[in-house]
């Protein structure tokens, strides 16, 4: 568990999703491996962890990287670290929505420790994101979320499903930096109402200014298309169709992609 205030977090997310820790603590950075599990504590009025992901890699840096360390013009935390976002709710939702120290009966030290597994995935099964205990036989909708998460996190997004916002939740968004709002936005529509599906695009765009994806049958693109020509006729030229099957076409290619980029050495 990595344990800092708010404004760390932030610059942490800003500077590429990066850690660090003093000398002093070079025996547990030591024992940090590629694969395990880092959870968000977020310090002063939040008090709770606000997300979760996994180490990615590790190197000493004898160059300063955050604005304590280029104010002081010196090293403070050499040994650090790189991280994936798995998961992180908004800034806005940091006091809100946190899983709190208390309510896990954890207590909490400064900088970095560790905490037994079981404990850390009954926190990561808390923020119920998509993608940590499935059914067997998941619905296609809840898939394709999923999908379209892995495919965020892959090019390196901050990817969410079930984003809230002011008319309700977006299916997917991805996000550049935590600080920044969503880049892409999608709704996967397998029936239900289309009108409100278009009707949240549409709110994001004239929030965000994002890049809006309907992903829908081909079946239900005229349906689409017809009320992109009527009622949300101001986003028409913005909202990008992807067929259903294509959402898995493009993951498996990535997810092939990355696997090769492994193989060869040359992925993180």
């Amino acid at each position: 568990m990595a344990v800092g205030s708010s404004s760390n977090w932030m610059e942490a997310f800003e500077k590429g999703n990066i850690w660090g820790l003093r000398q002093r603590q070079k025996r547990r950075w030591e024992k940090l491996a590629e694969n395990d599990i880092v959870l968000f504590y977020v310090t002063e009025s939040v008090a709770g962890i606000v997300g979760y992901g996994s180490v990615q890699a590790k190197f000493v840096q004898d160059q300063p990287l955050w604005l304590d360390e280029i104010k002081e013009e010196k090293v403070i935390w050499p040994l650090r670290f790189e991280f994936s976002a798995d998961y992180c709710l908004p800034p806005d939702r940091w006091e809100v929505d946190r899983i709190t120290s208390d309510t896990l009966k954890l207590k909490v030290a400064v900088g970095f420790q560790s905490i037994d597994l079981q404990l850390a995935e009954q926190i990561i099964s808390q923020f119920k994101q998509p993608g940590i205990e499935q059914p067997a036989e998941m619905p296609l909708h809840k898939e394709l979320q999923q999908k379209l998460v892995e495919i965020g996190k892959l090019q390196k997004f901050l990817a969410e499903a079930e984003y809230s916002f002011d008319i309700g939740r977006l299916d997917v968004v991805w996000r550049r930096v935590e600080r920044s709002v969503p880049t892409y936005v999608f709704e996967v529509h397998i029936g239900g109402d289309l009108y409100h599906a278009l009707a949240k695009l549409k709110h994001a765009f004239d929030l965000w200014n994002s890049r809006l994806f309907l992903v829908v049958s081909q079946a239900d693109q005229e349906k689409a298309t017809n009320l992109l020509s009527g009622s949300f006729h101001e986003i028409s030229n913005r909202v990008k169709f992807i067929e259903l099957d294509r959402i898995t076409e493009l993951y498996k290619r990535k997810k092939s992609y990355l696997d090769f980029e492994k193989e060869l050495g040359m992925g993180s």
